[in-house]
């Protein structure tokens, strides 16, 4: 059980993510400081620093924060259909994506969209690991389609050398019968899922489209049907 003291702090912490999500909400990414976070909670700068030493610290936590909140949730929509329907989760994935950035656009802006200003992210963290955790699972919705996607979607010669070493380790390690083109094939279908919905967050979609929603379940109905599912 945690002590008083550590209830209040983690109170505190959670405080500062709330107004530093909202700042970037209202103001764009530059409106994130410490300074600014400390005048809206009634705080000294140097008690801030108490919590997070660097604006850059901060911006780690609320990244990792995000991309675990993201996760979990596209992580429970697909594990909630079958694994051997390797279509139902692809789509399960793509819409629970989609249905978490148009309800949390500044939280979908922050990790894929808006860069912050001088943002330097620290190697590894927790924020890399998030976004591991995401890449491994869209390379997991691969490797099931692959064999019956193989034949339809290679195209040309892939290599290993052509992705990050980082990634290209874990998965690997993970699906070690997975080729290059496979990971190539992860990610185009982020490429798919992606586009439409920052389309969409940006507010460059809706003009065109009286109903986003039905066409990018459209979209996950054609990607699937494009991988032999």
């Amino acid at each position: 059980m945690r002590s008083r003291r550590e209830r209040m702090r983690a109170q505190a912490s959670g405080e500062i993510k709330a107004i530093a999500l909202r700042l970037l909400a209202e103001s764009g990414p530059d409106a994130v400081s410490l300074r600014a976070i400390a005048r809206d909670m009634g705080m000294t700068a140097g008690a801030i620093y108490g919590y997070y030493a660097t604006r850059d610290e901060l911006i780690t936590t609320l990244i990792a924060d995000v991309y675990t909140a993201l996760l979990d949730r596209v992580e429970a929509a697909r594990d909630a259909i079958p694994a051997d329907d390797p279509a139902g989760r692809i789509v399960a994935w793509g819409e629970a994506v989609r249905d978490w950035a148009i309800a949390h656009p500044a939280e979908f802006r922050l990790i894929y969209g808006d860069p912050v200003s001088g943002y330097q992210p620290p190697p590894g963290g927790p924020a890399v690991a998030a976004e591991l955790r995401a890449c491994t699972g869209l390379v997991g919705l691969t490797a099931a389609a692959w064999p019956h996607a193989e034949k339809r979607q290679t195209i040309g010669d892939t290599t290993w050398s052509e992705f990050d070493e980082g990634l290209v380790e874990h998965v690997r390690a993970d699906f070690p019968e997975l080729p290059p083109a496979a990971l190539q094939l992860a990610l185009r279908m982020w490429g798919r899922m992606h586009g439409l919905i920052a389309l969409e967050v940006y507010g460059h979609l809706v003009p065109q489209s009286r109903d986003p929603a039905k066409l990018y379940h459209t979209e996950m109905l054609d990607l699937v049907r494009s991988l032999g599912l």
